[in-house]
Order: C-alpha cells, then structure tokens, then sequence
C-alpha cells in the first residue's frame, strides 16, 4: 500500500514516529521539514515506486503525495 511505504520512507528519513503521520499529515507544519528534507524525500517516493514528480512543491500533505504517487502510477 502506498501510505504504508510513504510512512516507512519519512520515518527512515525524518526519525519521526510512525504513529505522528497520517493522510493529513503537514510535511513543513507538522514534520518541520524544510525544503531540502522535501527534496529528499521527493526523491525517495521517486525511486521507491518508479515515478516522476514534476512539482514536488505541491506536495503539502502525506494526503497529496499518496494521491500523487497513486495517480502517477494509475492506481
């Protein structure tokens, strides 16, 4: 399941717990990430699910990148 993978990445990357993400879930309000922990973890989704995301500056929420990610690979 995507979600499932999204949160195993941000937890590898960030050192947040597991429980503290959900679909809601604010990269920059709740996650403190800054754009460079962004591009990171842009390119982590990338590589996990063998896609390509164009505009890595609309992806806000765990909500837009598994919408994205789903979407890109026609799920």
């Amino acid at each position: 399941m995507v979600l499932e993978k999204i949160k195993e990445i941000i937890v590898d990357q960030l050192g947040v717990n597991e429980e503290d993400i959900n679909l809601e879930t604010s990269f920059i309000d709740d996650l403190g990430v800054d754009s460079l922990d962004l591009f990171q973890l842009v390119m982590e989704f990338e590589d996990a699910f063998g896609i390509s995301v164009e505009n890595p500056e609309n992806i806000k929420t765990v909500g837009d990148a598994v919408k994205y990610i789903e979407s890109a690979k026609g799920e």
